[in-house]
């Protein structure tokens, strides 16, 4: 057999060969890569359904200004709904926090990141809702990513709302339960789903307690009768609903005179309760302890900081000692609603701060919302995918830091643009 040897020099030309060819094939790769990614941009054009973030250049308040306006304009797009983002108190918690606990824990809650400020918080969410304890999150979107594959294996079933949110939906595509899905709100179909789960160890409820795209209500009263016919439990995400729906805020479950009568809830610090970011799971002490264990968003993501723990905390100390905030975006909702109504638009949602425009038509729809910002009112669009075809509308959210004055202002801002597009006489 021949032998084969090989000179310092030739092996050394193979090897710098080798190299040079690697970044032009990872260079290529990238290339058709973004080629790909072009197209797709592309096409999100094409559909009508590209994003275009405005720039705000002032807090987020009711009145804000956006780069290119002419002055401030009126914000009713924000989840702003006790109007306490900018609120002095909550500003001056957030600050005091920031000197006394630092900008950030630089590091997760199990090792050195839970000051006790974090199990302050904690405690006010459970006396909030009237649940045995608590746990914090970054976002909802983590606490719900980080519930349902704790609590639901193969042998469990999870019937989930065919409009929740994204963020549950995620959630539940990562365990490993049994997966149904039942038309909006149709109870006849949860019953037929529920029927045909007995044969699993567990079945869970999942819905929405409010319905962002729709301002509607999940039907409580005969999810509970269903969920005691079938032995099931009931979850509930109330990120639009915790802080003010309900008569003292406390959400879907007071708003029809049902509290205590879901298992497991989870909620948002970043709309009504401050607004800044974070999410929680409130429920039993078994639940969330095993979620401090296991729930991998939890583990895995630093500490929320210590000025947004700060900011939510003052937040709830305001709505444990008045119902003013939650009685005030009431009115102002009721006021909207009205008034939208008696000028002839068709308002879908109940009695919810949620409360769309129905327009139907998507090239009516940017058209009116385009119209709306050139009144000095910042509203926002939605058509498909975001909802389905045909349903396009402008989606109003009212705040507790509205006037009247610009209630009523903006009422006439839609009812101007209104009959200069035909919608209303």
């Amino acid at each position: 057999m021949a032998s084969r040897t090989f000179s310092r020099t030739s092996l050394g030309l193979l090897k710098s060969s080798s190299s040079a060819l690697q970044p032009r094939a990872s260079q290529s790769a990238a290339a058709v890569v973004n080629k790909r990614l072009e197209q797709d941009l592309e096409s999100i054009k094409q559909a009508g359904t590209w994003k275009t973030e405005k720039v705000i250049t002032t807090a987020q308040n009711v009145s804000v200004n956006v780069t290119g306006s002419k002055g401030p304009i009126l914000n009713f797009c924000a989840n702003n709904y006790l109007g306490l983002s900018s609120h002095p108190e909550v500003i001056q918690a957030a600050i005091d926090a920031l000197k006394t606990h630092g900008a950030g824990m630089s590091s997760v809650r199990f090792i050195c990141g839970t000051q006790d400020i974090h199990k302050d918080l904690e405690d006010k969410i459970s006396k909030f809702h009237g649940r045995e304890d608590s746990i914090l999150y970054p976002s909802c979107f983590d606490a719900n990513a980080g519930l349902f594959e704790q609590i639901c294996g193969p042998e469990d079933a999870i019937l989930s709302d065919e409009l929740n949110h994204a963020s549950i939906i995620d959630g539940i595509r990562l365990c490993k339960a049994k997966k149904y899905r039942y038309k909006h709100k149709d109870m006849a179909d949860l019953e037929q789903m529920l029927a045909d789960s007995q044969d699993k160890r567990s079945r869970l409820i999942v819905t929405d307690g409010v319905f962002s795209m729709d301002g509607n209500v999940c039907p409580l009263p005969e999810i509970k009768a269903l969920a005691e016919k079938y032995d099931a439990m009931i979850f509930i995400d109330e990120c639009h609903a915790t802080g003010f729906f309900g008569k003292t805020g406390r959400g879907t479950e007071e708003f029809y005179g049902m509290e205590g009568s879901v298992d497991i809830i989870n909620s948002t610090l970043g709309k009504a309760l401050g607004g800044a970011a974070g999410g929680y799971t409130t429920g039993s002490k078994e639940l969330i302890s095993l979620l401090r264990q296991r729930s991998r968003p939890y583990s895995f993501s630093n500490s929320l900081p210590p000025p947004v723990v700060a900011s939510a905390s003052k937040v709830f100390d305001m709505l444990f000692e008045s119902t003013s905030l939650v009685e005030k975006i009431n009115s102002n909702t009721n006021r909207f609603r009205e008034a939208m109504t008696g000028a002839g638009f068709t308002i879908a949602g109940e009695d919810h701060a949620i409360s769309p425009v129905m327009l139907l038509d998507e090239k009516l729809n940017a058209q009116f919302a385009s119209l709306m910002l050139e009144e000095g009112i910042f509203v926002i669009g939605l058509s498909f995918p975001v909802v389905a075809k045909g349903k396009a509308r402008i989606r109003v959210q009212i705040s507790a830091a509205h006037s009247e004055e610009e209630i009523d202002r903006t009422v006439a801002a839609f009812v101007k643009v209104g009959r200069q597009l035909g919608v209303v006489n």
